[in-house]
């Protein structure tokens, strides 16, 4: 036995009793293919999530599992994972039989791990970074069972070649080894009414125009001041505010009547001419729409402190811009990722959002950052293509059973 897997070997005897007491009880497993997929990490989770609903839009028959911090979602179901004792994890691997496992981040849970591959699931693994995989910690004079746990793993997705060359030096064969780009939360793009798209392009040409997308209420005072002030240099440009809520949209429409600039309320069935300066919408139904239409875009919930800001990639999707403030953290790796690539930027206040607006609503530069946002875009929907791929093909090659 070589050394490697010695190591895991020593892992698993600490583990090693009877199950724990009041450990989850199983579900009878669903017939047919089953995936179990875990997460590390709520924004992975909902990342990792957002896979599992593209791979059943593909496979609607297969039943999905979501464990760790991966979210409740619709038409999947979940389960904790076991406690990191080998007799509760090989009763609950053998238990649902998983065929593909798709495990995403660098925590790793070898006994879990091994007895899901002693179950014979196909094991994947998503999102390693340039940090190191890690263990537990067992008792300090035990080796590292990382080595030979990364080892069960059929296939090795990193976020770049930095973590391929780190699994590398751990002994990973480099054929299963796919060094792509990291997990992301990006959904199918939002739907938008080619007719109406190109009835409103006409009736907005020649005019510059940014969006405020899912604003809240209480947002709204900084980014009306902010536009005051860009207007007063660019007097042809256009604000379109989209609200996150019918509910926040009353207090908009409060603050709007009250800024002293000429509003045009688009759900009351007006229409905006030259001189309008804002424009309201009520609801968030139409938000492709407006992504499509506003080279520019602020993302609302950002400017305020509890909210955790908006998933910027609703709106890189489409091709927009992005502006937002420093309260972002439910959101914090996605707008890291898109700053780092040149397609967002943060501003703080309404002097920084006005002097935001007027440099990058500039038909060249946003379309700068619009494009650097669809490079990051493409790369992430590149790998979910590749992850689903493989899976299918080894859901096809065991059939529904």
């Amino acid at each position: 036995m070589s050394s490697r897997a010695l190591s895991l070997q020593a892992y698993l005897a600490t583990t090693r009793g009877t199950p724990a007491p009041g450990a989850t009880a199983l579900p009878e497993r669903p017939r047919g293919r089953l995936v179990w997929a875990w997460a590390d990490g709520a924004e992975r989770g909902r990342a990792l999530a957002s896979l599992c609903a593209r791979l059943i839009a593909q496979y609607p028959d297969t039943t999905v599992i979501l464990s760790g911090d991966a979210p409740a979602h619709p038409g999947m179901m979940q389960l904790p994972a076991p406690p990191e004792r080998l007799a509760d994890c090989t009763a609950y691997a053998q238990a649902l039989q998983p065929d593909v496992v798709l495990w995403a981040g660098g925590a790793l849970h070898p006994a879990l791990i091994f007895a899901l591959s002693q179950a014979k699931a196909h094991l994947v693994a998503l999102d390693l970074g340039p940090e190191p995989p890690s263990a537990p910690e067992a008792a300090r004079w035990l080796p590292d069972p990382t080595p030979a746990t990364l080892a069960l793993f059929h296939s090795l997705y990193t976020t770049d070649q930095v973590g391929a060359r780190r699994l590398r030096r751990l002994g990973v064969e480099n054929a299963r080894i796919h060094p792509k780009a990291p997990l992301m939360d990006a959904d199918m793009p939002l739907p938008c009414d080619a007719r109406q798209h190109e009835q409103v392009a006409a009736l907005l040409a020649a005019r510059p125009v940014w969006l405020a997308a899912r604003l809240r209420g209480l947002e709204a005072r900084d980014v009306l001041a902010a536009h005051r002030q860009a207007v007063r240099l660019n007097h042809r440009l256009l604000l379109v505010i989209v609200p996150s809520s019918e509910e926040e949209a009353q207090r908009i429409i409060r603050a709007a009547s009250a800024s002293q600039m000429r509003v045009c309320n688009w759900d009351a069935g007006e229409t905006p001419d030259d001189n309008t300066q804002v424009l309201l919408t009520e609801g968030p139904e139409d938000i492709g729409l407006w992504y499509r239409l506003a080279p520019l875009t602020f993302l609302g919930g950002s400017l305020l402190t509890g909210t955790g800001g908006e998933d910027p990639f609703e709106a890189a999707t489409l091709g927009t811009a992005i502006l937002y403030g420093p309260n972002v953290g439910k959101h914090l790796s996605s707008y890291t990722r898109l700053v780092e690539a040149g397609a967002a930027r943060i501003v703080r206040d309404a002097d920084s959002l006005a002097a935001a607006v007027l440099q990058l609503v500039a038909p060249d530069m946003a379309a700068q950052m619009a494009h650097a946002g669809w490079e990051v875009i493409s790369s992430g929907a590149e790998l979910v293509d590749e992850v689903i791929t493989e899976v299918a093909d080894i859901l096809d090659a065991k059939g529904a059973t």
